[in-house]
C-alpha cells in the first residue's frame, strides 16, 4: 500500500458515504467502465460542478477496483454486485488514486507542487517492485514500462480534480503547458494503463490544444447524456432520502416541496432534472433549509462572469430571476477563456459551474432553484456596478412599504423609475417582461414572504402571491395588467377567487391574521405609464 499506488484513501472515504444515513446508490455507474477495461475506450473525463458527487464515485470507482485490502463488505447489497463482469473486476486491479488538490506544504511553485507527486508515484512503485531496478530520479512513466516489460503490470489510473493545477495562484501559463505534457507521457498511448478514470469541473479539450488528452472521452452534464444519472440526485432517490429523513426526525421542518423548490432544477442532457446532492444531505441532517452550496462563496462568485458585459447581461438577469430562461447558444469549453465577453460565453461558463442550468430541448439558461435564485439577488443587492438593477433592487424596500400603506403614487413613481433605462427589457410587450420588473421592484419582500409566481389559485393562475412568515403580517395578490387597469386586474382576482389560496380545511385555525392585499399593475404601451391599486379583500 502506497500513498498513490494501493492507496486505503478511496475505499476509506468511500467507507465513511457508505456509511452515512442519507447515502444513494450510484454502483451502477462501475457497470458502465467495467467493458471498458484494457479496450481503446477505456478513457473517461467526467466534469461537473463542484460539490456534485465527482469525489464521492472517484473514490467509489478506485475502492471496486483495487485491491487495497478488505473492502469486499463496501459494495454488498449494492446495485452493481449482480452486474456481468462484477465477480470478475472486484477488487482485481492495481489502482493509481491521485488528489490534484492536494498540495504539499508550504508550496510555492509548481515544480515543488509536481515534485511531491512524481516522487510519490516513484517512491511507491519502488517499493512495490524492488527487484525492477526502477530509478527514483527517473520520469514516473519510464518506471511504469519498466514494471509493464518486465512483468506484464498494468494499473488502472483514477484522477480526482484533474483541474485543480489550474486554480492555483503560482501556476503560470508554462506550468500548465507542463501540466498537459506531464498527464500525456503518463497516460496517452501506454500499454500499462488498463483504464484511466477522470473527474474535474473544466473540461480538458480547450487546454488540450493540440492531441496531448484527446484520447479522453469528455462527459459533461450540459451536452452528453451518458453518466448523467450519477452525478446529483434523482426525483426518486430524494423520495428515498425523504422517506427516511421522516423516520429519523421527531419533529421534522422540512417538506418534500420545500426540498424540491430549493435544490432541484438541474437539467441534464437527457431531459431530466437534477438535486444538488451536498445540499439535500446537509439540509436532511440539520433539519434545515439553507444554501449549503452557494455558501462557500461570496456574491462575487456570480458577478464575476458578468462582470465583462453588464449593459448586454441586465436585461437578462431582470428575467432570470423572475423564473425566466435566456436563449443561448452552449460553448462547451468557454469556462476555460481567460475574458467572457459574449453573453453565450458567459452562460455557458456558468452552466460548466453550476450557477445556471441549461435545458437542451428550449435551449435555454435557467437560474435553477431557490438556493441560487438567493445568491442571485445577494448579487443584485450588493453590486452597483449593475447600474439600474442595482439602484431597483434598492429601491425594493420602499415599493414594499408604500405597497402595504397604499401609497399608490409612490408605487407608480418606483415602477416609471424603469424606464430611466434603454434596456429592451422595459419594452414590456408582453406581461413576462412587466412580471420580471415588479419582480425586481418587490425583491426585499422575500426576506419577510415567501413568493410564489404564476401559482395555482381559485380557478386560474395568479401573477403573483406573497405568502408572509409571520402568521400576523399582511398577505398580497398581485395580478399585471398590460394596456388594462389596475380595477380590472383586481377584479379578476376576485372573480377567480385566487383568495382561497389562503384558505385552510375546514373546521382548522386561520393560518393568517393580517389584511388581504388585492394589488393591481398595469402599463399602458402608449401613454408610458404605470397605474396602480391596493384594495383590502
Amino acid at each position: 500500500m502506497g500513498m498513490y499506488l494501493n492507496s486505503r484513501v478511496p475505499q476509506e472515504s468511500f467507507q465513511a458515504v457508505r456509511s452515512g444515513r442519507y447515502f444513494v446508490d450510484k454502483s451502477k455507474l462501475l457497470r458502465e467502465l467495467i467493458p471498458a477495461v484494457g479496450t481503446e475506450e477505456r478513457f473517461f473525463c467526467i466534469t461537473r460542478p463542484r460539490r456534485f458527487g465527482k469525489s464521492v464515485a472517484a473514490n467509489m470507482v478506485a475502492a471496486f477496483f483495487g485491491n487495497s485490502g478488505d473492502g469486499k463488505h463496501l459494495f454488498q447489497g449494492l446495485e452493481i454486485e449482480g452486474c456481468e463482469g462484477y465477480q470478475a473486476h472486484f477488487m482485481q486491479h492495481d489502482v493509481v488514486f491521485i488528489d490534484f488538490s492536494r498540495i504539499p506544504r508550504n508550496c510555492a511553485s509548481y515544480a515543488q507542487y509536481m515534485e511531491r507527486i512524481q516522487d510519490g508515484l516513484n517512491d511507491d512503485f519502488i517499493q512495490a517492485y524492488p527487484e525492477a531496478g526502477l530509478d527514483r530520479s527517473s520520469a514516473v512513466w519510464d518506471n511504469l514500462q519498466a514494471v509493464f516489460e518486465r512483468d506484464r503490470k498494468k494499473f488502472f489510473f483514477v484522477i480526482d480534480e484533474w483541474d485543480a493545477p489550474f486554480h492555483l495562484d503560482f501556476v503560470t501559463e508554462r506550468d500548465k503547458k507542463d501540466y498537459l505534457m506531464f498527464l500525456r507521457s503518463l497516460l496517452k498511448g501506454q500499454a500499462y494503463v488498463e483504464l484511466a478514470y477522470m473527474t474535474g469541473v473544466l473540461p480538458i479539450a480547450k487546454y488540450s490544444s493540440g492531441s496531448e488528452l484527446n484520447m479522453f472521452l469528455e462527459f459533461d452534464i450540459a451536452t452528453a447524456e451518458r453518466f448523467s444519472r450519477y452525478f446529483g440526485f434523482l426525483d426518486f432517490e430524494v423520495d428515498r432520502l425523504y422517506k427516511e429523513y421522516l423516520k429519523e426526525r421527531k419533529e421534522p421542518k422540512i417538506s418534500r416541496k420545500d426540498l424540491a423548490k430549493w435544490y432541484d432544477g438541474y437539467y441534464t442532457a437527457e431531459g431530466s432534472k437534477l438535486y444538488n446532492p451536498r445540499s439535500v444531505v446537509y439540509a436532511l441532517s440539520n433539519n434545515q433549509l439553507r444554501g449549503y452550496w452557494t455558501s462557500s462563496g461570496p456574491y462575487d462568485e456570480v458577478f464575476y462572469y458578468i462582470r465583462h458585459n453588464i449593459k448586454d447581461i441586465c436585461g437578462d438577469l431582470a428575467l432570470m430571476v423572475s423564473g425566466e430562461g435566456i436563449e443561448s447558444r452552449m460553448l462547451e469549453y468557454a469556462a476555460t477563456s481567460k475574458e467572457l465577453d459574449t453573453k453565450d460565453q458567459i452562460y455557458s461558463a456558468m452552466v460548466v459551474y453550476g450557477l445556471l442550468t441549461y435545458e437542451r430541448e428550449s435551449g435555454k439558461v435557467f437560474i435553477p432553484n431557490k438556493e441560487l435564485m438567493d445568491k442571485f439577488h445577494e448579487m443584485l443587492y450588493a453590486n452597483k456596478g449593475l447600474g439600474y438593477i442595482n439602484r431597483l433592487a434598492r429601491e425594493s424596500t420602499r415599493m414594499l412599504k408604500a405597497t402595504l400603506s397604499g401609497d399608490t403614487q409612490v408605487m407608480a413613481e418606483i415602477l416609471k423609475f424603469t424606464h430611466d433605462t434603454e434596456s429592451p427589457i422595459f419594452s414590456y410587450n408582453s406581461e413576462i417582461e412587466l412580471a420580471a420588473v415588479v419582480n425586481l421592484v418587490y425583491l426585499a419582500a422575500r426576506d419577510k414572504y415567501r413568493v410564489e409566481r404564476e401559482d395555482k389559485a381559485g380557478e386560474g393562475y395568479v401573477d403573483f402571491i406573497f405568502y408572509p412568515e409571520s402568521r400576523q403580517a399582511d398577505r398580497m395578490i398581485l395580478e399585471l395588467k398590460v394596456d388594462g387597469t389596475p380595477e380590472e386586474a383586481i377584479q379578476q382576482i376576485k372573480d377567480r377567487k385566487y383568495a382561497l389560496r389562503f384558505l385552510g380545511k375546514l373546521g382548522e385555525e386561520p393560518k393568517y391574521t393580517g389584511r388581504l392585499l388585492a394589488v393591481g399593475i398595469c402599463y399602458n404601451k402608449k401613454t408610458k405609464e404605470h397605474r396602480c391599486k391596493v384594495e383590502e379583500l
